[in-house]
């Protein structure tokens, strides 16, 4: 290849990338992921994921919120998304507390009652937590990653701004051994064991 041709077509790779949202050109796997904001889960590394291959969501907990619905709905319905990955992982700091604790510990450090407080602060119109009971839900705090996974997996699926042909399946990243996951099939709990195997003398 000329030098010529390798510069162009360098220049024409540029231009299809900074301009991809105006061309058309969706995410290269076409794939929009929800997972988890803490620092120990490596999303891309663990997807296998380079620059350019899909949309990726985090939020405390790797939760359905409506936030994430608006955004999975924009990239299935505009940027040509196909697949959904649901990515939840062990020792979540979703788990660490009641919601009772959450609320009372964080009205203890602000100066403000929920009622007071915006549901959603860039549309007033939705109104504002109508008590402390409902603020403390909109928290999502669960005790299971296994159930929570698959009740993600339930949510999107059943939501009508979903298309069904849309291939949504959840995984756990193990903290502890650095691995993923399907829900309730815990690696160990398979492994051979004295007890399992009678014992042998």
């Amino acid at each position: 290849m000329s030098t010529y041709k390798f510069i162009e077509e360098r220049i024409k790779e540029r231009e299809r990338w900074a301009l991809r949202r105006q061309l058309g050109i969706p995410n290269d796997r076409r794939l929009w992921v929800l997972a988890c904001m803490d620092e120990r889960l490596p999303v891309e590394e663990v997807l296998g994921l380079k620059p350019g291959d899909a949309h990726v969501f985090r939020n405390a907990g790797g939760l359905v919120t409506g936030d994430a619905i608006r955004s999975a709905v924009l990239s299935i319905h505009f940027f040509g998304t196909k697949e959904i990955i649901i990515l939840n992982h062990t020792e979540c700091g979703m788990m660490s507390a009641t919601t009772d604790f959450v609320v009372r510990e964080l009205l203890n450090k602000v100066d403000v009652k929920p009622e007071d407080l915006d549901i959603e602060p860039g549309i007033p119109e939705l109104g504002k937590f109508p008590n402390k009971e409902v603020f403390g839900k909109w928290f999502r705090m669960f005790d299971e990653v296994d159930l929570i996974t698959q009740e993600q997996i339930r949510i999107l699926r059943e939501h009508p701004l979903i298309p069904d042909d849309v291939v949504i399946n959840g995984y756990i990243y193990e903290v502890e051994t650095g691995f993923l996951r399907k829900p309730f099939q815990r690696l160990s709990y398979k492994v051979n064991t004295s007890k399992d195997m009678g014992a042998r003398t």
